[in-house]
C-alpha cells in the first residue's frame, strides 16, 4: 500500500492512498486544478479514482470539492452528520455522496476503509483506517484528544498519520486570540507536540514503524520542533518519522511489519 501526501495544514488537506489496484482520496481540501495535477505527477488519472473520503467539512479539507466532483464525477464518502453538510453546502454534490457509518468496514475491491470516531470541534469527524496487500494505514488529524476508540483503530497500524499541530509555549505566546487559542487546546482542538508524542510513543510500543505527522501549524509550530520532540519519546523504538508537508509532497510505501 502506498500513501501520498499532497497537502497537510491549516490551509489544506489532501492524501491519495494506493493499495490492491484501488486508489482513493482522503479530504479535498485544496484546489481541484492542484488535486489533478499532483495524481496526475502520480500517474493516476482522476477519473480512475475509487472515490473521496471526506473527514469533516472543515473548508481546510473540501474546499476544492465541488470543482472537483464537478470535473470528475466520483463516489464521496462521509459519516452521516458530515455528508449531510456537504449536501447543503457543497453545489452539485448530492448525486455523489455517499453516507458511510463509523467503524463498519467499507470494501473496495482488495481495499477496505473504515470510519472511526475522532473530536473535533465539528458535529461530526473521523479519522481512517485502511487495510489491504497485508498493510494496515491508519490516520487521525485535527482531534484535540487521544480516545479508546482512536487506539484501538490504530491498533496493529503499521504506518500512522496523527497530527502534531502546535507548540504550547509557541501558541499561549503567540498573536492568536484567547477564544481561538481555547479552542485549538481544547479536547476538541488539535493535538500538541506533547500529546502527539504520547500518542506516537503508544503506537510505536504496539509494533507501528511509520509515523507521519500532519497537520502542523504554521505560526504555532515548526516541522523541525515536532520531529526533535516526538523523536524524544520513540528513542529504542526502531519506528521512523516522517513529515507530511504543508505544501509538496510526502510519498509513504506501507508494508507489514513483524516486529
Amino acid at each position: 500500500m502506498r500513501l501520498v501526501v499532497f497537502a497537510s495544514g491549516s490551509a489544506g488537506n489532501c492524501a491519495l492512498v494506493q493499495g490492491g489496484g484501488r486508489s482513493v482520496l482522503l479530504d479535498a481540501g485544496i484546489s481541484a486544478k492542484r488535486i489533478r495535477t499532483s495524481l496526475q505527477a502520480e500517474g493516476v488519472e482522476p477519473a480512475g479514482l475509487d472515490g473521496v473520503f471526506i473527514t469533516h467539512e472543515h473548508a481546510d479539507h473540501v474546499s476544492g470539492l465541488a470543482v472537483f466532483i464537478k470535473q470528475f464525477p466520483l463516489p464521496v464518502y462521509a459519516p452521516g452528520t458530515v455528508a449531510d453538510a456537504l449536501r447543503r453546502s457543497v453545489p452539485g454534490a448530492c448525486p455523489y455522496i455517499r453516507d458511510i457509518e463509523p467503524e463498519r468496514p467499507l470494501s473496495l475491491g482488495c481495499m477496505t476503509v473504515t470510519a472511526f470516531p475522532t473530536p473535533h470541534d465539528t458535529a461530526q469527524s473521523v479519522g481512517y483506517r485502511i487495510e489491504s496487500d497485508g498493510a494496515v494505514l491508519a490516520t487521525a488529524t485535527d482531534t484535540g484528544c487521544v480516545t479508546d476508540d482512536m487506539l484501538r483503530y490504530f491498533a496493529g497500524a503499521d504506518a500512522a498519520l496523527i497530527e502534531a499541530n502546535h507548540d504550547v509555549t509557541m501558541l499561549q505566546n503567540g498573536p492568536y486570540p484567547a477564544y481561538l487559542k481555547r479552542r485549538i487546546l481544547s479536547d476538541r482542538g488539535h493535538l500538541s507536540n506533547a500529546e502527539c508524542t504520547w500518542l506516537a510513543a503508544v503506537l510505536a510500543q504496539r509494533g507501528t514503524r511509520r509515523i507521519i505527522l500532519g497537520h502542523i501549524s504554521k505560526n504555532n509550530n515548526l516541522p523541525g520542533l515536532a520531529r526533535r520532540t516526538v523523536c524524544r519519546g520513540l528513542e529504542g523504538t526502531g519506528a521512523t518519522i516522517d513529515i507530511a508537508p504543508e505544501y509538496g509532497r510526502l510519498a509513504v510505501e506501507v508494508s507489514p511489519c513483524f516486529a
